[in-house]
């Protein structure tokens, strides 16, 4: 599900058409690449890729330019994708759901109840990323900057603290997340999908009672409108990627190639940090607004590991490779000293 940011995205995954209109100069630029977005403007996500676009236009005297289209303006990942393939985009912040049809072994983080903490997720990354850089090449893509949307949480329009409960429930799963699809499967639960565009009018009008997303992306999406209780225990990690299409980023002379990633390095990072800390002040928020926590059943946990494990298993192989799989584990085995 989780992926929303992710979508997640996530993940996140919105709005003002009017402030996509490029500015005069950009129409100057040698190099200028049109890029998409879920997340929506006044985001975290969205501020910070602004900042990054400037520096970058700043220090390349205007040569190289981006062109943001935020909100979903430019349709999903799959439209954002599609156009892509076509030319009218050049790059994208994809939610991990979004783009696992297209590089599977980015799904591996997704898999529920995987991290403890952010410091597991953090090693990961390190870890994997020489391997993404490669296997998105593949795929004709830059992967500039990995994108989070956080640890993401059971929210529902009733309490939920128990699995019989979650059982009962019109769970939502992601489009394009299998592994969150099986695994829900796999505790009893035939969850209908959908494209996160889509969730809040599912939540109104009753199709769906029960979704996953990280405490600040419920507040940008309005998810928490509807979803007013919030189980105590994160059901997975949510995150994305920011790709650019690789033969016109190739193009560019090589020190705006370098400006690129220095830039990019540097504004993620700080991303990073803010995604962390509008999560951690959101939970306040919502809390204000009438949102409560939920205690989970302490003996729900051991069942949900037993069946992420069954999960995994019967879908090694094809929804991300073992390679990836064993990989991660081995990175994670490490970080816990065993």
């Amino acid at each position: 599900m989780i992926h929303i940011l992710s979508r997640l995205f996530p993940a996140l995954l919105c709005i003002i058409t009017c402030l996509c209109i490029s500015a005069p100069h950009l129409s100057h630029a040698k190099s200028l690449f049109k890029i998409a977005t879920l997340a929506p403007e006044g985001s975290v996500w969205v501020k910070r890729f602004r900042e990054f676009t400037r520096e970058v236009e700043e220090k390349s005297s205007g040569e190289v330019a981006f062109k943001v289209y935020p909100g979903g303006v430019m349709g999903d990942d799959r439209a954002m994708f599609r156009k892509m393939q076509v030319g009218q985009l050049h790059g994208g912040g994809f939610t991990m759901t979004g783009i696992g049809p297209v590089v599977s072994d980015f799904r591996v983080m997704g898999i529920p109840f995987l991290f403890k903490s952010y410091e597991e997720v953090d090693k990961v990354w390190q870890g994997l990323t020489p391997y993404f850089d490669k296997v998105f090449a593949e795929k004709d893509f830059v992967f500039v900057a990995p994108t989070e949307v956080g640890f993401v949480y059971t929210m529902s329009t009733s309490p939920i603290g128990t699995l019989d409960s979650l059982r009962k429930s019109k769970c939502w799963s992601p489009e394009g997340d299998p592994v969150s699809a099986l695994f829900l499967e796999n505790l009893g639960i035939s969850p209908t999908l959908l494209a996160i565009p889509d969730v809040l009018t599912s939540l109104q009008t009753g199709l769906i009672d029960t979704v996953f997303n990280s405490f600040y992306g419920s507040i940008v999406l309005q998810w928490f409108t509807k979803a007013k209780y919030i189980s105590d225990i994160p059901f997975g990690y949510a995150y994305g990627a920011f790709l650019l299409d690789r033969k016109r980023f190739n193009k560019l002379k090589p020190e705006h190639r370098q400006l690129i990633k220095d830039a990019a390095a540097k504004y993620f990072n700080v991303l990073l940090t803010d995604t962390r800390k509008s999560n951690k002040d959101a939970l306040a928020v919502l809390k204000e607004n009438g949102v409560g926590l939920v205690s989970t059943d302490p003996g729900a946990l051991a069942e949900l590991h037993g069946v992420r494990d069954k999960t995994v298993e019967k879908i090694k192989g094809e929804a991300f490779s073992a390679q990836i799989y064993d990989a991660t584990m081995k990175i994670l085995s490490d970080s816990r000293g065993r």
